[in-house]
């Protein structure tokens, strides 16, 4: 492509990178993790309080819930699993991990070694929904209102695992429905647990939703977990979506050894239930009522729902466990503080990003985690973008990377100059010591919306090598601090 006639064409070359950046998206967006409105919609009946022992139970109450679960035998009414392939993690933050289990070899996104030599707290995130497996769900964008990654534990510092269960990822079982997962969770500790640079006295354990009751039920069975945090946990498993239940619906002891509220008596960790007021958290209040157990501690948060409640407390929660020390839990929450913590501003996430090198190109940077690098349709350059599509700044933003030769150079002042003509505020810059200018425009494409460009051309020896950004016009101030990034990280080979 003659640069000289590309330069002029810019604006064309914006509705182009547009068309392509919104249609771009991943085949398997469906299934991330996390849970949905529908499957939340279907935790939250209307229920009464659940009986310690129900009528026509065969199970002897008055076992513990470890020695009850441990002696009862599940009955599978269908064998369900997958066989979801693992994506690799980011290289240097996670390590992808086999952990031993009852049924088998199961997989697993752990922290990676700081490598500084020292224990450090983990805490083992179950996230949301009925899957058993893991993908790069941790990595995308975190919602401010709806943020199931867990992301905010390992971005305070926290080390995080994300365990799958037996039945997910092509493991060995199949889905258990709040049972044998159970089992898994306490397996996960115990890898955990033999990490050499994690500190065995402080491993904490939460999740959300599905996932909430997931460690609410783990809880329960052992008290190995420093302290466990449980989002938007329901009392008893009938009011969760029982199309994902997959044991005797006519088997009545199978729901009590899956109901929470049978075994609150147990909890011997503290054991923090959180939900806001417009989730489940009729559920939340019967169980507060059931039990007068001191290590169960719960809270309501007004004007909040089952999922505004993550973002900014799982901040909080995480500020708890490094600040925890001590040679016993200390981590206390008031009411007040988590009030508090649901009024401040949502805070602009920093992308997990991703060391690329372009040997073609003779450049290594990084870029988001989950942008792929595809090659444009005339082969003049690179594409960069999301394989996810959802309204962010991350999936909605893309780059296009070209590079040209010294017979279609032009010097980058008079670059500057054509592109001041074509309404772009040029900047003179520099870039790994190399002299560039870097340019900005807001533009209408053809479709009609309007678009944010940041055009960065880099002098490399006789040649240049160009950076593309663009996103909608309504993501500039986020999308630009992600450019800025990607730019900070540009070295050349020589």
């Amino acid at each position: 492509m003659n640069r000289k006639f590309g330069r002029k064409a810019l604006l064309f070359f914006i509705a182009a990178l547009t068309a392509f950046t919104v249609s771009c998206g991943s085949p398997d967006s469906e299934k991330k993790g996390g849970e949905t409105d529908s499957e939340r919609d279907s935790t939250t009946s209307e229920a009464s309080l659940g009986e310690t022992a129900p009528s026509g139970s065969g199970i002897d109450m008055s076992l513990s819930f470890a020695e009850a679960h441990d002696g009862f035998t599940t009955t599978l009414s269908r064998e369900d699993n997958d066989d979801y392939s693992i994506p690799a993690p980011p290289e240097g933050l996670f390590d992808l991990v086999s952990y031993p289990s009852k049924v088998g070899d199961l997989a697993a996104y752990v922290s990676s070694d700081p490598g500084d030599g020292e224990k450090h707290p983990m805490i083992i995130w179950v996230v949301g929904g009925w899957g058993n497996g893991i993908d790069d769900f941790p990595w995308t964008y975190p919602e401010w209102d709806n943020d199931q990654t867990g992301s905010a534990f390992w971005q305070a510092g926290v080390l995080t695992m994300y365990p799958s269960f037996r039945g997910g990822n092509g493991n060995p079982g199949n889905y258990e429905a709040l049972f044998g997962e159970v089992d898994d969770i306490a397996s996960a500790y115990e890898y955990a647990a033999s990490l050499p640079y994690v500190d065995p006295e402080r491993i904490y354990l939460g999740g959300h939703s599905t996932g909430g009751t997931r460690a609410l039920l783990a809880s329960e069975y052992m008290d190995k977990f420093r302290a466990v945090f449980c989002f938007g946990a329901v009392d008893e498993i009938k009011y969760h979506n029982n199309t994902q239940f997959t044991f005797d619906l006519d088997n009545e002891d199978e729901y009590i050894m899956r109901s929470p509220i049978h075994w609150l008596d147990d909890i011997k960790s503290p054991t923090f239930l959180i939900e806001g007021r417009d989730g489940n958290s009729d559920h939340l209040e019967r169980m507060e009522q059931a039990s007068q157990n001191e290590n169960i501690h719960c809270y309501v948060i007004e004007g909040a729902d089952h999922f505004s409640t993550l973002a900014p407390l799982t901040r909080v929660v995480a500020q708890k466990i490094l600040e925890d020390t001590g040679a016993e839990c200390g981590i206390s929450i008031a009411q007040e503080e988590l009030d508090g913590a649901m009024k401040q501003e949502p805070s602009a996430p920093t992308p997990t990003m991703t060391a690329r090198h372009l040997e073609d190109f003779g450049v290594s940077f990084a870029c988001p985690y989950l942008w792929e690098i595809a090659e444009n349709e005339d082969g003049s350059g690179l594409n960069l973008y999301s394989r996810y599509e959802e309204e962010n700044p991350w999936d909605m933003s893309a780059l296009y990377i070209t590079a040209y030769t010294s017979e279609e150079l032009t010097d980058l002042q008079s670059f500057g100059e054509t592109m001041k003509a074509q309404g772009f505020t040029v900047n003179e810059s520099s870039v790994d010591g190399r002299s560039a200018i870097d340019a900005t425009a807001v533009s209408q494409g053809n479709d009609g919306m309007v678009y944010y460009q940041r055009y960065v051309s880099i002098q490399n020896g006789d040649g240049y090598l160009d950076f593309n950004f663009i996103t909608f016009e309504d993501y500039t101030e986020e999308a630009d601090l992600l450019f800025q990034n990607v730019i900070d990280s540009i070295v050349f080979d020589s």
